[in-house]
């Protein structure tokens, strides 16, 4: 799969597969500045029509867009297991929840991008709810074709066009997505340009972007946050996180709470911005849920290339990031910890030959070793002992991150009441990890996780802007008026 680029001597990005790398699996062609200009232009010559269509039009494009994608569930899924490592049962849970996600939009938009109107003695006050433009999506690589949906379809849906720019470690599978839904759409609504942070940051800082909205890490979140600022342009930001995950000492370490925790922690190799990623547990339970923790992983790990049967823990994205992964390991070992082999291998597979990480449970980690301060990103995961809730509380939410968290009990009561105190967007109960996520709950981070939602009608409105019309009631055909220059009552 080979897409046009206009970049230096015809520059393109060439993605491998990480679990068997000596496999290439596509080619994109990098974005000059001139190609993304050109696209931003006609995006926004675009956008005017495609918002004046009406939004039931726009709408039964959405739905063509989703049949056309659900068409091609099976290829897709497979070229997103191969450029991604991610294992291919949970490829097809993808590109089918995508499709999920762009028929929620379809039923649930209407009522949010509608008109609402008050007519009474205080006056007549008209909301509108109007497109931005054109909005520009910045999306990640660990999940793309659903992270990249979250931002484009209801930013269609509310009447914008959009330019994407996709990760370069993961730009094949989407793009093929975006094609499949452009393909229901004008000309010039929906657009694609490839590249590094250069492509960004001329998407980003575009005079005509009207919004950006961007998932990724950090780092890269200021970039596009200072370039969107030159034009005083509004940005989404859902960033990384470091999850807890507390069990209270009732909590319950049965064999199938257990294992989904494992899949909360290990799920794409971990490389998720809301996996279980601190695990804090009662001090008096640290045994029996060491053994139980080792004994679901030991049922539900296995590790191997993405598109053999049985598998579920592929390989990390990058040799950077086993790179980054092992050094966390490593140093916390130094440091008194002990790392705990989790999970087996699938016997087929040639562990030397892709970016495989052997998935680990760490224990005795000092409060301020990297792999508990740290958003690991990998298949690896420290267990925190504590005696109280206060002291608790304290350490969870130390950390300057605050996207996700979820409090384990058995008296769910108990357990509300707990994560009420828990510095975090979204707080799961006796679960964690999409198991515990909502098409109806809004989803975003606290602190450095960043601002704005996801999903739920709090992701909808993020892509319309409010505009007014209003008649004060004293000023109106029989109104009594005010003196001049009064303040509103």
């Amino acid at each position: 799969m080979t897409a046009p680029g206009d970049g230096p001597r015809g520059a393109v990005i060439e993605r491998e597969n990480p679990s068997r790398t000596s496999e290439l699996v596509g080619t994109v062609g990098v974005s000059g500045p001139e190609r993304v200009d050109a696209l931003v232009r006609r995006a926004d010559a675009a956008q005017r029509s495609w918002a004046a269509t009406g939004i039931a039009r726009r709408l039964a494009a959405l739905a063509a867009g989703a049949d056309a994608i659900a068409g091609r569930l099976e290829p897709l899924a497979e070229l997103l297991a191969r450029e991604s490592g991610k294992v291919l049962a949970d490829c097809r849970g993808e590109v089918g929840f995508a499709g999920t996600y762009l028929r929620w939009v379809v039923e649930h938009a209407p009522a949010a991008y509608a008109d609402r109107e008050i007519d009474d003695a205080a006056g007549r006050l008209l909301r509108l709810p109007r497109p931005y433009g054109v909005v520009a999506a910045i999306t990640p690589w660990n999940a793309p074709i659903i992270l990249t949906l979250l931002k484009v379809a209801p930013a269609l849906a509310a009447g914008n066009a959009v330019v994407v720019k996709p990760s370069p470690l993961a730009p094949l599978a989407v793009s093929e997505v975006l094609r499949l839904l452009a393909g229901a759409l004008p000309d010039g609504t929906l657009a694609v340009v490839h590249g590094d942070a250069a492509a960004g940051a001329a998407l980003v800082g575009h005079p005509l972007v009207r919004k950006v909205a961007f998932t990724g890490g950090g780092v890269a979140a200021r970039q596009v946050a200072a370039t969107a600022a030159t034009q005083t342009t509004p940005v989404v930001l859902e960033l990384g996180g470091n999850d807890a995950a507390i069990f209270l000492p009732d909590a319950d370490l049965g064999t199938e709470p257990m294992r989904r925790l494992v899949l909360a922690s290990f799920a794409t190799s971990g490389q998720v911005c809301m996996a279980a990623k601190r695990l804090y547990v009662h001090r008096g339970r640290r045994e029996e849920f060491v053994a139980a923790y080792r004994a679901a992983a030991a049922e539900v790990l296995r590790v191997g290339d993405a598109l053999t049967p049985g598998v579920s823990m592929g390989p990390v994205i990058s040799a950077g990031a086993v790179a980054r992964i092992e050094q966390i390991v490593a140093a916390a070992v130094a440091r008194g910890a002990t790392a705990l082999p989790l999970g087996t291998v699938d016997g087929g597979t040639d562990l030397a030959g892709g970016y495989f990480v052997a998935p680990t449970l760490v224990l005795d980690a000092p409060d301020d070793a990297e792999v508990i301060t740290g958003e690991q990103f990998g298949p690896t995961v420290p267990l925190l002992l504590y005696d109280d809730e206060e002291e608790l509380l304290a350490r969870v939410n130390a950390d300057e991150l605050g996207l996700g968290g979820s409090v384990w009990s058995a008296d769910e009561e108990r357990a509300f009441a707990l994560a009420r105190r828990v510095e975090a967007g979204f707080v799961f109960v006796n679960t964690h990890n999409r198991t515990g996520l909502s098409l109806r709950a809004p989803f975003g981070g606290v602190k450095r996780s960043g601002y704005g939602r996801e999903y739920a009608e709090e992701g909808l409105a993020e892509y319309a802007q409010t505009c007014v019309v209003h008649a004060p009631g004293p000023f109106r055909p029989g109104g009594a008026g005010l003196p001049a220059n009064a303040y509103p009552g």
